[in-house]
């Protein structure tokens, strides 16, 4: 017990050291960094659980030394492979065009590191502390008495819990890992069985594709604030009864320009025009200084063609219609360097016409013959919508054709390589499916978790297909079998103590870390099914 409690332990000095560094080095912390440390103690421990299950398969007649040995020489490829493939997966969220993904991802990436390095050196030691206590222990229980005469169960028990021994004494093997021999594995492997879970894949991969094309994108505003702040009832109210009209667009002229020329003016009428004619424009709402200011001036009979009476008549203008003030930037030289105009959007109430009223204003702005710019503060949130599927595919296909080398480099089987590349597809599509039917957004804080699908998906299938790989049994049934009676109960223990440990962000308020729960939950339950059903039938097919 003492043990794991020391795996734990670990993982938070594994924490406190990346946030150290990280924060030491000027890394900022963002908010939805505050989601790390609950995925880094779930994902963790993983090793931990893997580590302890080779350790307690180790003979105590060996000297720590062989144990040791014994224990590294079962999981340490294992593991040096999945926390490869978890580091590359985040690092890989670094090319993200999100600040706050790239964030997340470099402190996420650079924990796993520490857990890594914490796991094989403090926690190894930590092992072999307890070998030395197990062999006083043993020492301790074999030293009294006549030949032939046992400890009691509870002695043996107390000292030696979850141990095997030799010469005579019972080996002591988890029950989870007796359940996965001796009635998972062989019912998994029959054949009525097989045609089950080929069926049940099938239903699976059928809905996830269904979902996916249901999964809507980008970022609801309301999403950003907690439940309880006022922000939320405010744009209820907002969609309810003005979501005719969506935010006024500013139509900013960049460079100088010669408005008192008559061609000028009239390449810039005939952007503003171009502007109007969308489908998303309320052309009756558009308020432009120049246009104001030629009528002002034709009522006043001035030549507005003259660029010293042009600019002359500018201040007593802005004193007639102060609203125009702040549209026009002129220098103490009377030059006007920058001025700018508003047109109303309307109809864009869904995610996909603010995606393609976005693209479209900027297209038009950049076709224009005069340099134009079009902003409005809520563009930093529809930047999303257009932006959120192009980075997601290529972060997830850069992160996937890095998990594909790292396997084939480590794996000794390119097919198995093959298996767990199609298992990280696999759990992507499900999660993503998924995603619609629980009413999760594809968004900048879905697609980080996206990137972490990737990795534990990789994680559960590694761990089985390189036991299978690795096993001695002359047929791919028992080979199935002999993966999951090896590595069957710490997967399930690392998804357990995963979903465990975001599993507190359920009752959360804000909407960032709910979705991370849910996320999260899926990809373990998915994970898990692939690594422990899927994947041990599938490979008995080849």
């Amino acid at each position: 017990m003492w043990v794991a409690v020391f795996g734990v332990v670990s993982t938070g000095l594994a924490v406190v050291s990346s946030f150290g560094l990280m924060l030491y080095v000027g890394v900022p912390f963002v908010l939805i960094v505050a989601n790390s440390p609950f995925l880094i103690l779930g994902v963790g421990v993983d090793d931990m659980f893997i580590m302890i299950s080779a350790w307690q398969k180790t003979s105590l007649t060996d000297s720590v030394s062989e144990r040791m040995s014994d224990a590294y020489s079962q999981v340490a490829v294992s593991i040096t492979i999945t926390t490869l493939t978890n580091v590359l997966a985040f690092y890989t969220g670094v090319m993200s065009s999100f600040r706050s993904v790239q964030y997340f991802c470099i402190y996420t990436g650079t924990t796993l590191l520490f857990c890594y390095f914490y796991s094989i050196t403090c926690f190894g030691a930590c092992m072999a502390l307890d070998g030395k206590r197990e062999g006083v222990c043993l020492r301790w229980l074999e030293k009294p008495g006549t030949p032939g005469q046992k400890c009691s169960s509870f002695k043996k028990s107390c000292c030696l819990p979850g141990s095997s021994l030799q010469d005579g004494w019972k080996a002591d093997i988890h029950p989870m890992n007796l359940f996965f021999r001796d009635y998972f594995g062989p019912l998994l492997t029959s054949t009525k069985s097989k045609v089950f879970v080929v069926l049940l894949y099938v239903s699976y991969i059928v809905t996830s594709i269904y979902g996916c094309f249901r999964v809507e994108e980008g970022l609801d505003l309301r999403n950003l604030a907690s439940d309880d702040s006022y922000i939320t009832p405010y744009f209820n109210v907002e969609e309810e009864h003005f979501s005719t009209y969506g935010p006024r667009v500013m139509v900013i002229v960049t460079e100088v320009l010669d408005y008192w020329d008559k061609d000028a003016r009239q390449r810039l009428e005939k952007c503003l025009a171009d502007f109007e004619n969308s489908e998303y424009v309320d052309e009756d709402l558009t308020e432009f200084w120049l246009r104001e200011y030629v009528n002002y001036m034709e009522n006043l009979r001035q030549d507005i063609n003259d660029k010293t009476v042009f600019l002359s008549t500018i201040p007593t203008f802005l004193m007639e219609f102060p609203l125009f003030a702040y549209d026009i930037n002129i220098t103490s030289s009377q030059e006007i360097v920058c001025s700018r105009a508003f047109i109303q959007s309307m109809g864009i109430s869904s995610s996909t016409n603010k995606k393609l009223m976005l693209l479209q204003f900027r297209d038009t702005a950049e076709k224009c013959a005069v340099p134009l710019m079009v902003y409005n503060p809520a563009f930093i949130y529809f930047d999303q919508f257009s932006a959120i599927v192009g980075n997601t595919v290529r972060n997830v296909v850069v992160a996937s054709a890095a998990m594909f080398v790292v396997s084939l480099l480590l794996i000794p089987h390119p097919l198995c390589s093959l298996w767990v590349t199609f298992a990280i597809a696999s759990v992507i599509v499900g999660v993503t499916g998924f995603m619609a039917f629980w009413k999760v957004n594809l968004d900048s804080i879905s697609m980080i978790n996206l990137v972490i699908c990737i990795g534990f998906s990789f994680d559960f299938a590694a761990h089985i297909s390189y036991a299978f790989v690795s096993s001695s049994e002359p047929s791919a049934n028992h080979k199935a079998i002999e993966a999951l009676y090896l590595l069957g109960y710490p997967v399930l223990q690392s998804a357990v103590s995963t979903i465990i440990g975001v599993c507190v962000l359920s009752a959360a308020k804000a909407y960032i870390f709910r979705t991370f729960f849910k996320i999260m939950f899926l990809v373990m339950v998915f994970g898990a099914a692939h690594g422990l059903i899927f994947i041990p039938v599938f490979l008995t097919f080849f």
